[in-house]
């Protein structure tokens, strides 16, 4: 018989629990986060959002811009879930942005999906 983590050179922490069981807070989060990977991970949400927003008859460049004053996430959520959003505040200001930001945090709360530490700020 053979021991498979032997076999696969296993290695274990001082409490014999497996290195890859460690709790997360002992990894470095700057080494599990290949830039690359993530570009691409941007790089087609971006391409998913725009495929249904391309029904609303616009798009986004970038996630982080385009969705920061909440009009175009509201609008996303409008499109995919074939609901009406409440109305959007259209101020410039940051609580305005906030507002809206928070308005389709609480649509995508109430539709059941369980947002942990995302706030609007």
């Amino acid at each position: 018989m053979v021991d498979y983590h032997a076999a696969n050179n296993q290695q274990y922490t001082a409490e014999g629990t497996p290195i890859y069981m460690e709790q997360e807070n002992d990894w470095d989060r700057d080494l599990l986060l290949d830039p690359a990977w993530e570009k691409q991970q941007r790089k087609t949400f971006t391409a998913w959002c725009n495929s249904h927003l391309r029904k609303a008859g616009t798009q986004i460049d970038s996630i982080e811009e385009d969705f920061r004053d909440g009009l175009k996430l509201m609008l996303l959520l409008e499109v995919i879930s074939g609901e009406r959003l409440p109305k959007p505040e259209r101020g410039k200001m940051r609580v305005h942005k906030i507002n809206n930001v928070n308005k389709a945090l609480d649509f995508i709360a109430s539709k059941g999906v369980k947002l942990v530490s995302i706030g609007a700020e």
